[in-house]
This record gives C-alpha cells, structure tokens and sequence, in this order.
C-alpha cells in the first residue's frame, strides 16, 4: 500500500505543478487549483496507475 500511496502522491503533485506553469492564466489560486485537480476521474486514473505501478514494481522485486 506505500507504493501505490507514493504513487497516489506522485500523481497528484505532478497535477498540482502543472496547474501553475506559464501556459496557465495567471492569477490562479492555490483553492482553485487544489479544487481543479481532485476530480473522481483524476483520482480513478490515479489509482489505476497506483496498482500498475505496484504490480510492476513487485515483478520487478520478483526478477531481481
């Protein structure tokens, strides 16, 4: 469960930094951004991504 978590976190910092590049509008709050970015479909892609890592990783663990 750490890993997926670590990946969980991995996921949703990435998101949190691209809502403040410089493509973005300026003037963007860190409420906005934090509401932007934690949507059920972000957060269904995140652990997907969480448990594809976690099997990965154990296989990697496995081989090695």
């Amino acid at each position: 469960m750490v890993e997926v978590g670590f990946i969980v976190f991995l996921f949703y910092s990435n998101l949190l930094m691209g809502e403040f590049t410089q493509t973005n509008a300026q003037g963007k709050s860190l409420a906005f951004a934090i509401k932007d970015i934690f949507t059920s479909t972000n957060f269904a892609i995140a652990i997907f991504s969480g448990f594809i890592g976690y099997v990965v990783f154990e296989y990697l663990r496995k081989r090695v």
